[in-house]
């Protein structure tokens, strides 16, 4: 059993920066490649950034050139640092595997709104 649970959220204007973290602890030794989601009022959840094992990083065209994707192996952690924010980054995030889904831990809202 893996337990996830995800920080660094709050309210920030447009164009500044946040940094999350998904703190992971539990059996995590299935999980090899992570990703960071984000759900919105009203829309599906979609994958946002992943990592690979072997540091191997994608990002949705959305946040291309303003999020960056980390990991810290010997903290079980993984980070999300977003720049230049837009109002369109509005969402809860979530941390979890990319292929093989653990349970799902709180999110953590990310508000950007001058």
């Amino acid at each position: 059993q893996v337990q996830l649970v995800e920080s660094g959220g709050g309210l920030v204007q447009p164009g500044g920066s946040l940094r999350l973290s998904c703190a992971a602890s539990g059996s995590i030794f299935s999980i090899k490649n992570w990703g960071w989601y984000r759900q919105a009022p009203g829309k599906q959840r979609e994958l946002v950034a992943t990592i690979t094992s072997f540091g191997i990083r994608n990002y949705a065209d959305s946040v291309k050139g303003r999020f960056t994707i980390s990991r810290d192996n010997a903290k079980n952690t993984v980070y999300l640092q977003m720049n230049s924010l837009k109002p369109e980054d509005t969402a809860v995030y979530y941390c979890n595997a990319v292929s093989n889904w653990q349970n799902w831990g709180q999110g953590t809202q990310v508000t950007v709104s001058s």
